[in-house]
């Protein structure tokens, strides 16, 4: 908790950003290998590309472009990403009832965040959030959606909140735009 906001920078996930991303996730891929890929794969993928398959195929990402998210820097210390691209990328999200599209606009999906364990609680998901609009109208988008928890029982463990929270979304402007289960909103900011 914490820390100085001055400090805090946010960059897309360009190739020459690959080593801080492969530093801010360590060694295992962040939760369980998964290395941010599992919105991009469909269940039975994910289960069988956990590790290195999942490493190489989010480089693949990294190098061929649109970056495949930001990551947030203190000074020169990766601390924080956030996965987005458009929704169509994130084939899991399309086999999700609870996350289907609400309807038939193109949206950019901010699928996951990962955010360095000292650094929790300090806003950094809203930061990026708010960099995400740039990043989307950067890359020709004007409508960003996110797929975040909204607990009942609180606390609720960060850890298991790697889609966000539904108050990080609210304080970066999203608006709830569907709920079909007691905890999962579906929020969208239109971008002017």
């Amino acid at each position: 908790m914490g820390h100085s906001d001055s400090a805090i920078a946010i960059h897309p996930a360009t190739p020459d950003r690959w080593p801080d991303f492969e530093r801010l996730m360590g060694p295992k891929g962040a939760v369980g290998g998964c290395w941010c890929m599992a919105w991009r794969y469909t269940a039975k993928q994910m289960k069988a590309n956990k590790g290195d398959t999942a490493k190489t195929d989010i480089r693949k990402a990294f190098e061929t472009g649109p970056p495949p998210g930001l990551i947030a820097y203190d000074g020169a210390d990766p601390v924080a990403w956030c996965s987005i691209a458009p929704r169509d990328v994130f084939i899991r999200l399309g086999a999700s009832k609870v996350l289907s599209p609400v309807d038939e606009r193109p949206v950019w999906s901010v699928s996951c965040f990962f955010i360095k364990k000292c650094y929790r609680g300090d806003g950094l998901a809203q930061r990026l959030l708010e960099a995400a609009d740039d990043f989307v109208r950067s890359q020709g988008g004007n409508m960003v959606e996110g797929y975040p928890i909204d607990p009942v029982k609180k606390p609720y463990p960060t850890a298991y909140a790697w889609t966000g929270f539904a108050g990080s979304f609210r304080n970066a402007g999203f608006q709830e735009v569907a709920r079909r289960s007691e905890t999962r909103p579906i929020m969208r900011r239109q971008l002017d």
